[in-house]
């Protein structure tokens, strides 16, 4: 079956925002999300090959060396599915996009 590369994504701005609610909201919106993740996974524990993680701050390498780098991943992992449409399907009830402040779910087909 295809695998899939399925990267979070989230807007800086949107992290910000999220970071500036009080803690408390902040810690409710996370207690929420967090059970809603793990409810998600264990419904497509199937099709998920790898459940990756959440990532940080980017280091970028260029031909002209190292810098920083803004990007909007947040977190990837891998699924397996029938076609990448099945494979986005998957995530249309995703925390990351419904409790949380991601705004997609990229996915992209492994290619040999």
């Amino acid at each position: 079956m295809p695998r899939f590369l399925a990267v979070y994504t989230m807007k800086p701005e949107d992290l910000t925002s999220f970071r500036k609610l009080p803690k408390a909201e902040q810690d409710a919106i996370d207690a929420i999300g967090i059970a809603r993740w793990a409810e998600w996974e264990a419904r497509n524990a199937a099709f998920i090959l790898d459940r990756g993680g959440m990532v940080g701050k980017t280091t970028r390498v260029t031909k002209d060396g190292v810098a920083k780098a803004v990007n909007p991943f947040c977190g990837y992992l891998v699924v397996e599915a029938e076609t990448a449409d099945a494979a986005a399907r998957l995530f249309e009830d995703h925390p990351h996009i419904t409790v949380f402040p991601g705004d997609g779910v990229d996915i992209m087909p492994f290619v040999t």
